[in-house]
């Protein structure tokens, strides 16, 4: 067969693999998408915990994700999502000296990997896989400002240092039904160590949460989670949220958890508890093009000592001068201290939100 006729036939077969498979492309609904978290910085303050660095000001990429999903059909969908950040990369050993070398390069993690069901019950999803936790994707949906500060227990070790059990992703199984138009609900079981570790133990995290709303634009989510830290010792968290969005462009929320874990011990023997509380507000001045927001935190790192509290006040305006694809988010960060030795720390962010 001559050259000529061999491109031919090559021809052919990749025409009939497209007729054959674009049909199946057609039916399924797939999207990319990627959202940019980028901050310029600077200190208002120079004696704080945090401003007392010498940086003073700085530019940081904060965060990068990248999503594909895939509609399937009316019942299956799937998602596949990467993350990027730059904390803890160790590149390289050198054995000879015990010596590890890191760099601060953005580096990518699977951050969501699961399928999602709706065909099981009606008003209901089924997800299994790599996915969100339960915890605060309600509040983190009400608050609408997660391209300038986590949600209360998503910020919280960062604001601390104490860890409440909260990561935003794990491996595992939610399922989430509409019981009535008033009431919903939602119950996952997990690893319980989050979507950046393996398993450790045994031992699962069951949590579940219940939406009520009684009437529109007023809801209250009830959420509680168990999970066994070892043959002896266990950990739960309770939380509370409540919605208030009755006046138009209008939307106030608050929070407030307690994480128990019997490991949780002071130097007598006592168990301590970590506790929190957020309220927040967002108002809609020109629709699509300028939002005002403010949000205070308070966090409880040991309720039996009162000396290591700290608060957080948060506020700023959200600008989309061209599209809202892109958006330009001045907002200040003033976190006090009720340590009388730690000076206050007062942050001016300029926070660019990019989606496309």
């Amino acid at each position: 067969m001559n050259e000529e006729k061999t491109q031919k036939f090559k021809m052919i077969r990749i025409f009939a693999f497209f007729l054959l498979f674009i049909p199946c492309f057609a039916k399924a609904q797939q999207t990319f998408n990627t959202t940019i978290y980028f901050d310029y910085g600077m200190f208002l303050t120079k004696r704080g915990p945090l401003t007392s660095n010498p940086k003073s000001n700085y530019l940081a990429f904060r965060r990068a994700y990248f999503t594909y999903e895939n509609k399937i059909n009316d019942n299956l969908k799937f998602r596949f999502r990467y993350d990027a950040d730059n904390t803890a990369n160790i590149t390289s050993i050198d054995f000879t000296k015990g010596l590890t070398k890191k760099d601060d390069k953005l580096r990518p993690f699977i951050k969501h990997l699961y399928f999602e069901y709706a065909g099981l019950l009606p008003n209901s999803n089924l997800r299994v896989g790599m996915t969100e936790t339960i915890q605060y994707k309600i509040a983190e949906d009400r608050w609408g400002y997660r391209s300038v500060a986590k949600t209360l227990m998503d910020n919280y070790k960062d604001m601390t240092g104490v860890d409440v059990d909260a990561p935003s992703a794990d491996l595992g199984i939610s399922f989430n039904k509409n019981i009535a138009k008033q009431l919903r609900f939602t119950f996952m079981v997990s690893n319980g160590e989050g979507y950046s570790h393996a398993e450790k133990d045994k031992y699962k995290k069951f949590a579940a949460n219940l939406h009520f709303i009684p009437i529109a634009g007023l809801s209250f989510v009830g959420y509680i989670d168990y999970e066994k830290q070892d043959a002896e010792n266990s950990a739960m968290t309770y939380k509370v949220d409540g919605y208030m969005e009755m006046v138009r462009k209008l939307t106030i929320g608050a929070e407030y958890f307690i994480y128990k874990n019997d490991k949780n011990l002071t130097a007598e023997m006592e168990r301590f508890d970590v506790l929190g509380f957020s309220i927040f507000s967002r108002y809609t001045v020109i629709e699509g093009s300028l939002s005002l927001f403010a949000r205070f935190d308070l966090y409880e790192p040991n309720s039996s000592s009162k000396s290591d509290e700290m608060n957080l006040i948060i506020a700023g305006f959200d600008f989309s001068p061209w599209d809202k694809s892109m958006k330009i988010q001045p907002n200040i960060w003033y976190r006090a201290y009720a340590d009388k030795a730690k000076k206050d720390d007062v942050i001016f962010n300029i926070t660019f939100f990019l989606s496309f």
